[in-house]
């Protein structure tokens, strides 16, 4: 305003004032459009000046409620432009310029020096509590191996940091580090990010029927007897339980076994256990899984374990088949993006071994950095489970016998009560695994591998009653998967119990005719027998006396007392460890065993345990 006011009465006055002579009137003029110039250029500085400040207080805000609120448990995600061309500012590029030549610098010198180029320079924009989180995420990714695993380890011993910083590193970490972080003993669970949000189910449909529409779609062809007959079973009792429901009845039909022998099973998890039994088989063939992958499988089979998570069967199966699909290792970007690694990185650290054990071997065929061996179906590892820098000086393998378990031979019972009474699923009603706890604390150095394979008493048992497998089949198929997980690289000690034994000298004969297995041979440095029946059972005597109430199975057939067979296999045996460079030992059981709730038997009597020739 008094700008304004300043320049009227500058023109009143030039415009009323009276004319002077000629010259004093032109630079009178000339001084008067100085002053008036000057003053208007002054008055508008000093306005534009005021405006900026004002601007700039109102603009600016306090940097210690920023430092406050980036504390905080927030996930930070900065976006940028995809727009290279944006203009970001003057100040902005000329910043980016200035570290580019700055960078540039140091790259030359460093070539001229011979000196390793730092990359402290690469934090130039990142505050000094930030400096950490992206100097290790950029060492993750390095093409460095060995700084990629120093990255991950330092990553996994940090427990200082705050939350955000740990959601930082789930965001921006690569699969590669991610796998590393879940098979890291030490790792925070914040370093994983919730599995993404699942597709919801279509109308009038429920998870029963997506799991059988997914076991429809698996091809049908070319199958052996087994997948067949699992395939078949659910899609029978599916279909019988689906019409029940839509009926208003619940109706048996097809098999009614099954559903005898677990009677008190809600209906709809029987049926999911049966299309689960059938998956699993399907998923130990590659093309198979592509078609499981393709069919939205990884994100059903993600439902079915969360709606399920007090049912360990259900969850164990459903492991099984993830595990069999990591196998395939052009599967492993799709299994990191529907989230399973985040959820075996918290079975990890379960206290079921059960269930620890079968993430373990998830993960360890999905970490393609640390480990080369790939772990089929009924092969854990049950030492180490996680990386370790503890160099592996031998393998000792478990193998366990008739109606036996890769985990539940190898635990200790602790009370008369639990012999007596039927198995059950719980793991609580055992003690701890002895080879997993009190082997692998005398023996870190030692892999422990425990291996698992399906026996019956009785074809009324038999999971699959097609099944007909003889020691000889059963041997050949648990060797061929014990070279694939790098058995026969380095020392081996086998521990086995009852027919697990006949099995593993089965597998030694074998391996001794082929050239590609004679690394299991050369390196079998000593043999366990467990209550091995060299000679035959009594067991399989009772089961013949009975044989229209059990139905004996082939298993129980071929340890018949002083069995031609196994007379054979004893002699070979003996014959090919004559001048081989490992020691046997035996033991024998002086106690019946309880064979379910009724039957208490001595299975294999002192004489037939004994590894010498008759």
């Amino acid at each position: 305003m008094s700008l304004a006011a300043y320049c009227v009465i500058c023109c009143r006055r030039i415009g009323t004032s009276t004319s002077p002579p000629k010259s004093d009137t032109y630079w009178r003029d000339i001084r008067n459009i100085i002053k008036f110039t000057g003053s208007l250029i002054l008055g508008g500085s000093l306005f534009l000046t005021y405006e900026v400040l004002a601007l700039k207080k109102a603009l600016t805000l306090d940097t210690q409620v920023v430092e406050r609120e980036k504390m905080k448990s927030y996930i930070y995600v900065h976006t940028i432009s995809l727009d290279k061309g944006e203009n970001h500012g003057i100040a902005w590029q000329a910043r980016k310029e200035l570290h580019k030549a700055v960078r540039k610098v140091l790259a030359t010198s460093a070539k001229i020096l011979r000196n390793p180029f730092a990359d402290a320079f690469s934090t130039v924009d990142i505050e000094d509590h930030e400096c950490a989180v992206w100097l290790l995420l950029r060492k993750s990714k390095s093409d460095d191996k060995m700084a990629r695993l120093e990255a991950v380890r330092e990553m996994s011993e940090t427990h200082h940091w705050h939350d955000y910083q740990y959601r930082i590193i789930a965001q921006a970490c690569d699969p590669k580090t991610l796998i590393g972080l879940a098979r890291s003993k030490e790792s925070d669970l914040r370093f994983f990010l919730l599995p993404p949000p699942l597709p919801y189910l279509k109308e009038d449909s429920s998870t029963e029927e997506e799991l059988r529409q997914l076991l429809a779609s698996l091809p049908q062809t070319e199958l052996d007897e087994c997948i067949q007959y699992f395939t078949s079973l659910a899609l029978s009792e599916s279909s019988q339980s689906l019409a029940a429901q839509k009926g208003g009845l619940w109706c048996f039909g097809g098999n009614g076994l099954p559903y005898a022998e677990s009677f008190g099973e809600v209906p709809s998890a029987t049926v999911e256990m049966f299309c689960l039994e059938a998956i699993v088989k399907h998923s130990e063939i590659s093309t198979h899984c592509d078609k499981i992958e393709a069919n939205g499988g990884l994100q059903l089979l993600q439902r079915l374990y969360r709606l399920h998570k007090d049912c360990p069967k259900v969850q164990r199966n459903i492991m099984r088949i993830i595990g069999n699909m990591a196998l395939n290792e052009h599967l492993h970007s799709s299994i990191v993006r529907s989230g399973w690694v985040s959820i075996m990185a918290e079975a990890m650290k379960s206290h079921h071994i059960m269930e620890a054990s079968h993430a373990a071997r998830i993960l360890a065929n999905l970490d393609r950095e640390t480990v080369q061996e790939k772990y089929q179906d009924g092969v854990y590892v049950l030492h180490p489970q996680y990386r370790t820098s503890q160099p592996i000086k031998a393998d000792v393998l478990f193998i366990h016998g008739l109606m036996g378990a890769a985990f539940k031979t190898w635990r200790q019972q602790d009370s008369e009560q639990a012999v007596i009474q039927k198995p059950i699923e719980d793991e609580d009603k055992y003690t701890t695994c002895w080879p997993k706890t009190w082997l692998a604390k005398d023996c870190p150095a030692l892999r422990i591998i425990s291996v698992e394979y399906d026996t019956s008493l009785s074809d009324w048992r038999a999971r699959c009653p097609l099944e007909r497998r003889s020691i000889a089949f059963r041997s050949d198929e648990l060797l061929r998967k014990l070279r694939a997980a790098g058995v026969g690289d380095r020392p081996v000690v086998w521990i086995s119990h009852s027919m697990g034994g006949l099995l593993v000298k089965k597998m030694l004969l074998e391996a001794s005719k082929k050239p590609e297995m004679s690394t299991v041979i050369n390196n079998t440095r000593g043999i366990i027998f467990y209550s091995v029946p060299h000679h035959g059972s009594h067991l399989a005597e009772y089961s013949v006396n009975i044989r229209y109430l059990l139905f004996p199975s082939l298993e129980v057939k071929e340890l018949s007392k002083d069995s031609p067979a196994l007379k054979k296999l004893q002699d070979d045996f003996l014959e090919f460890a004559k001048d081989k460079n490992f020691q046997v030992l035996n033991f024998v059981e002086t106690l019946p065993t309880y064979i379910g709730s009724m039957i208490k038997l001595h299975v294999v009597p002192v004489e037939s345990a004994g590894a010498e020739k008759r």
